[in-house]
């Protein structure tokens, strides 16, 4: 069994396990009993999630759309001030293991769990074992297995809810069930230039291909670069086709950034993707987004 982690040592901790894909809110709420349970005690803090998603190894033809990707979710997870990460690759022996087994030769004798702290609707093994019975493990293994108060908030968040909110363009709800603004990270490349002939030069974007990319439209973001606007679709008042890009065009910017990584924060969907009867018509309309954008940012 494979472990990337940030486990440095062996020391005893309390933690919990999950997917975490996004480390919402529900996640983040989860993880703040964990350290307050550690500092009780005087353990170590610790989650443990996996790189890959189950299903991918439980079915193979599956093609994730995740939140977060891996070194991603490391990032975000760390920032909630936990003491320890352990990224468990998700296999086949992972998958047959039965909850006493994970609980014995993972939590117990490789990580050094003293004290687990379950979500209400966390569930681990493939025997589909219940909470009493990982309490009954627990107490055979010298693990305390503790049931997480619940979170009540509504929406109540969940990694379902923020992927509906995406991919219907709702970011704002998305935004505030993570806790943060959603991002997705990739790398600039060549693109059709189309924005040059109308005053709004756009980087085209190249994102990882198992990451969500919320409804085509435009949206009011921040890059690693400033400002700006993006456009997620297939341009169709240029007519170049049924593929879909992501191009972003930055405000009071003008350098090269071809092959250079970029971050981007959405902060606001604008509008729907449409067609325009002419260009003077769609530079028209990308002058009142931007206008739209600015004002907005000049807000807070």
């Amino acid at each position: 069994m494979r472990i990337i982690s940030r486990c440095n040592n062996k020391n005893a901790c309390v933690a919990t396990i999950g997917s975490f894909d996004g480390v919402h809110e529900g996640h983040r709420f989860v993880i703040s009993q964990v350290i307050s349970r550690a500092r009780q005690k005087g353990l170590d803090s610790l989650v443990v999630t996996f790189p890959n998603h189950p299903l991918q190894v439980l079915r193979p033809d599956f093609r994730p759309l995740m939140l977060t990707l891996a070194e991603e979710k490391e990032e975000l997870l760390i920032q909630t001030g936990i003491d320890k990460v352990a990224m468990i690759e998700f296999t086949q022996e992972l998958a047959s293991m039965t909850a006493y087994d994970f609980m014995k030769s993972v939590l117990h004798d490789e990580l050094n769990v003293r004290v687990l702290i379950i979500g209400y609707d966390n569930h681990f093994g493939h025997d589909g074992k219940s909470f009493n019975d990982y309490v009954a493990y627990g107490q055979q293994l010298g693990i305390e297995v503790v049931l997480c108060d619940a979170l009540d908030t509504c929406p109540r968040p969940s990694s379902t809810a923020v992927r509906n909110a995406l991919i219907s363009g709702d970011v704002d709800t998305a935004n505030i069930l993570l806790g943060y603004r959603f991002f997705i990270k990739g790398y600039i490349t060549t693109g059709f230039q189309n924005g040059r002939k109308i005053g709004f030069p756009t980087a085209n974007v190249i994102a990882d291909s198992c990451k969500l990319i919320p409804k085509n439209g435009v949206y009011m973001v921040h890059t690693s670069y400033g400002l700006g606007m993006l456009n997620i679709g297939c341009r169709p008042t240029f007519d170049n086709g049924d593929t879909p890009s992501i191009e972003v065009h930055i405000f009071d910017f003008d350098d090269n950034l071809y092959d250079k990584p970029i971050k981007i924060d959405f902060i606001h969907r604008l509008r729907d993707e449409r067609h325009f009867d002419s260009l003077d018509a769609l530079r028209q309309q990308l002058l009142e987004d931007e206008a739209f954008c600015r004002q907005s940012a000049k807000k807070g």
